[in-house]
């Protein structure tokens, strides 16, 4: 295949020499730590950053220092063995999962951090699958092997049985806990040993393998060689008749089996203690796919309607997605995109098809983290920022204006809690929906509203940590200071039956009036499908123009709720009728009759409130057992199962939202502080009804 030279000023690198990569895992799992260890070995940074020191550099933003975890996903650009690797270090706390949602959508590989003593965890579990989504292929990194308690076979078999992977052990650990000194390469049988130098950048590599491990690793080489061998006749046959199969032919077939997602190579260190992190930078080198090996992305012509490919080279048209957007305070608004295909220049003009409009690009950044170098154009494969669109958002797709393609956008869950927010003083009011609609657009779980009733500003997002953590961003980045309310569950209404309603709107006054009739059937939807219109009006009973109108109405309606004034949702609008006055029939007549025929219609249904449960993982010493599954159950939990870690046990268990306000600190008094618990949104359902007539009371 020839290569693609990419040329710029300081810039010379063939598309096989590019990897858009993500480090992905569980909360504090050491994906920040492991990045940190790829730039210092890599050259990017001189120093070695440090979470607990609050000197990371991927960690840029002061509320991450002052947590010690990731937010943002931060990018990054920086070479090993010639090769441009382009790193997102994502962030692990579920909160933030958009975050991880919309780097996995424009990454060509992932590399998982897992804890050896905590195996697979809750969150790790989620970002798997969010990664098996977008058939992102990936290799493993078992962290944390000096820890007490570090397991790295069990850790692997938890790979294989609860991910559903199919793992091959490339690297295996010399010693354990305290005495974890280095790796043996299996494919070289070298043993790497971190002795002398406590920095990491220098390790002997020694011919011979410890005693105490030999039949394990000898176990390990022939189970790895046999399942290369398996991929390919050749080497099958080669491995039969017990000939040596030559290392870049074993190298080569494992390639190809992780870019196609078949097997998941698995190494293991300690970025903490700097060992085995240059086998894990060689291995992304070797097995993740570069935009080469991905060939081509997938859209859809605006125009046609039809399915296009793009093949992910410079020379065709220009195809780029955003997939976030950051507020700097130096250059205002940064647009992270990745460049499927093309060439983007800087101070060209660019199509956003979402939008249908175009853009000026008036600067491209490398960027590192939170700094940044200047270049002139951006080639297929990178992931590069830019300054200039204004109307961009996450998920957009840009293109050349004659040859536009729509690329798959990105899904983001519905936030599950809200809370009030005012400014302290009223010269601030106005600047508060300014700040608001600045953080709206950098986070799509991010949602505001009015409500009218009250008066009031809802801010809603993914949990308690994400909008304490907005709030804290509005106090220090953008010099606001705000009151804010308990935090809210975003509760849902939705009917149980179908029915029929009918709104008609008169209005006589002096000159014309006001005409508007419809009728409308309503139907409920399953869980999670939100709300549909369908338009089946025939013979111009109520003319096209007015329709939309009438659609409006509803939306509007079922925003304000009928049972406790929360939003309708999962139902279906059929607008079958209606009749229409030649002179006095308008937009804002019709829009009140869509709204009258809702609740004409809702009062005839059976309405029922709906709550968002949560997925929990608490983790507790097996003594305090009893009493947090007896609390989980006070709290309406579901208890679906338990299962035994070490001296720990890990209950999984489902329970609305509403009851585990605080949920942090009652774990942490019922197991003397030892106990821990991880939660996601899982799915709405229905809350009873004695609960429903104390909501009513209150």
């Amino acid at each position: 295949m020839a290569q693609q030279i990419i040329v710029t000023k300081n810039r010379k690198i063939s598309l096989d020499k590019i990897r858009n990569i993500g480090i992905i895992a569980h909360i504090d799992a050491g994906k920040t730590t492991t990045t940190e260890r790829i730039l210092f070995y890599t050259g990017r940074s001189y120093k070695i950053g440090d979470i607990d020191e609050g000197t990371t550099q991927m960690d840029w933003m002061e509320q991450e220092r002052e947590r010690g975890i990731t937010i943002v996903s931060a990018a990054t650009t920086t070479f090993w063995r010639g090769v441009r690797i382009n790193i997102i270090d994502t962030p692990g706390h579920v909160d933030f999962t958009a975050e991880v949602e919309r780097s996995l959508r424009v990454l060509d590989g992932g590399v998982v951090v897992f804890d050896a003593e905590e195996g697979v965890q809750s969150q790790s579990e989620t970002v798997w699958r969010q990664a098996d989504k977008y058939n992102v292929p990936r290799i493993c990194f078992i962290n944390k092997m000096d820890k007490l308690g570090a397991d790295f076979e069990a850790t692997v078999e938890e790979v294989r049985t609860r991910l559903g992977s199919n793992p091959l052990v490339m690297t295996y650990p010399i010693g354990k806990e305290d005495d974890f000194k280095g790796v043996v390469d299996l494919l070289t049988l070298k043993s790497l040993i971190w002795d002398k130098d406590k920095s990491g950048t220098e390790y002997s590599v020694k011919d011979e393998i410890p005693e105490n491990i030999k039949s394990k690793v000898m176990e390990y080489r022939s189970k790895l060689i046999e399942k290369i061998a398996e991929m390919n006749d050749e080497l099958l046959e080669k491995y039969l008749n017990g000939e040596e199969i030559p290392l870049e032919a074993l190298k080569k077939e494992l390639r190809k089996a992780t870019v196609a997602y078949k097997v998941v190579p698995v190494y293991c260190g300690t970025s903490l203690r700097n060992k085995g992190v240059q086998p894990l930078l060689d291995a992304i080198i070797d097995y993740l796919p570069s935009p080469l090996d991905v060939k081509e992305t997938t859209g859809i012509n605006p125009k046609t309607g039809k399915e296009e490919k793009r093949k992910l080279t410079p020379e065709e048209k220009l195809t780029a997605l955003a997939f976030k957007i950051q507020l700097d305070k130096h250059v205002g608004k940064i647009t992270y995109i990745r460049v499927y295909s093309g060439v983007l220049k800087s101070g060209s003009y660019v199509y956003n098809v979402n939008r249908g409009k175009q853009e000026r690009i008036s600067r491209i950044l490398l960027m590192h983290a939170n700094q940044r170098e200047e270049i002139q154009e951006a080639f297929a494969g990178e992931i590069v920022a830019l300054v200039g669109p204004k109307i961009t958002k996450t998920g957009d797709t840009l293109s050349d204006k004659n040859h536009p393609i729509l690329l798959e956008t990105i899904e983001f869950p519905e936030p599950v809690i809200s809370l009030a927010i005012e400014p302290k003083t009223k010269a601030d009011q106005d600047k508060l929906s300014l700040v608001l609609q600045r953080l709206a657009e950098e986070d799509p779980t991010f949602k505001v509203k009015i409500d009218h009733e009250t008066g009031q500003t809802i801010m809603s997002g993914m949990g308690e940590l994400h909008l304490e953590i907005l709030a804290d961003r509005m106090k220090s980045e953008m010099n606001m200071n705000v009151n804010i309310g308990k935090p809210q569950v975003a509760y849902k209404e939705t009917i149980l039956k179908p029915c029929e309603g009918e709104g008609k709107y008169i209005k006589q006054t002096g000159g014309h009036g006001q005409y508007g009739h419809c009728l409308i059937k309503v139907e409920p939807l399953s869980r999670g499908e939100g709300f549909k219109f369908v338009n089946k009006i025939k013979g111009g009973a109520i003319p096209s123009e007015f329709i939309p109108s009438v659609e409006k109405g509803v939306i509007e309606a079922a925003e304000k709720g009928f049972l406790l004034g929360y939003p309708l949702t999962d139902f279906q609008v059929t607008l079958y009728d209606g009749t229409y006055h030649d002179v006095d029939s308008s937009d804002l007549a019709f829009k009140i009759a869509g709204a009258m025929a809702l609740q004409d219609a809702v009062k005839k249904s059976k309405l029922a409130l709906l709550e968002p449960i949560m997925k929990m993982e608490v983790t507790v010493p097996d003594q305090f057992m009893g009493s947090v599954i007896g609390d989980l159950s006070s709290r309406r939990g579901k208890i679906i199962s338990t299962e035994k870690k070490h001296n720990v046990t890990a209950i999984k268990a489902y329970a609305p939202l509403s009851t585990l306000s605080g949920y942090a600190t009652v774990i942490r008094s019922l197991t003397e502080g030892r106990g821990f618990f991880y939660m996601e949104p899982s799915h709405y359902n229905e809350v009873p009804k004695n609960i429903i007539e104390k909501m009513k009371n209150q």
